[in-house]
C-alpha cells in the first residue's frame, strides 16, 4: 500500500471491527493508535457502505452464507474493483473472484520457508566442512 502504484480499499466497517476491543477495555490510547496507523497510508481509500454495496452484500450473504460485516467487506472490495482481499478469516476463501490472502497462512509460510532454506544451507555447509576435515586428516 505504500508503493507508488499500490492501491487499497477498505470499508469503514474495518475500523468498527478493529475498535470494539479497545473500547471494551477503555483503551483510548489503542483507539488512537489504530486511527494514526490506518489513516497514514497514502494509497488506502476508506469506503462507506452505500446502497450498491448493501445490495451486493446481501447477494454475497445469500450466496456464501457470510455474516453481515463480512458480506459488506467483500462487497466493498468487489464494487471497488479489487483483485485481492487480505483478511485473517478463512470464510473469504468462498469468494472465487478475488485472490484471497489469509494472514495466518501468509505469516506461517513467511516464517517457515526461510527457516527451511537456512537449515538446508546450514546442513550443506556442515557436510562440506566435514568433508574438508576428512581430507585434511588423510596423509
Amino acid at each position: 500500500m505504500e508503493g507508488p502504484r499500490a492501491e487499497a480499499v477498505t470499508s469503514t466497517i474495518t475500523m468498527l471491527e478493529l475498535l470494539v476491543q479497545p473500547y471494551r477495555l477503555s483503551d483510548i490510547d489503542r483507539v488512537n493508535q489504530f486511527y494514526a496507523l490506518l489513516s497514514s497510508y497514502p494509497h488506502l481509500t476508506w469506503v462507506a457502505p452505500a446502497l450498491e454495496i448493501a445490495d451486493l452484500g446481501a447477494r454475497l450473504r445469500a450466496e456464501h452464507n457470510f455474516r453481515t460485516p463480512d458480506a459488506l467487506q467483500a462487497a466493498t472490495a468487489l464494487s471497488s474493483g479489487a483483485t485481492g482481499f487480505i483478511s485473517n478469516d478463512p470464510v473469504f476463501k468462498r469468494l472465487g473472484n478475488l485472490e484471497i490472502v489469509i494472514l495466518d497462512d501468509f505469516l506461517e509460510e513467511a516464517v517457515h520457508e526461510p527457516k527451511a532454506e537456512y537449515v538446508s544451507r546450514n546442513r550443506k555447509q556442515q557436510r562440506r566442512h566435514k568433508k574438508k576435515n576428512r581430507q585434511r586428516r588423510r596423509p
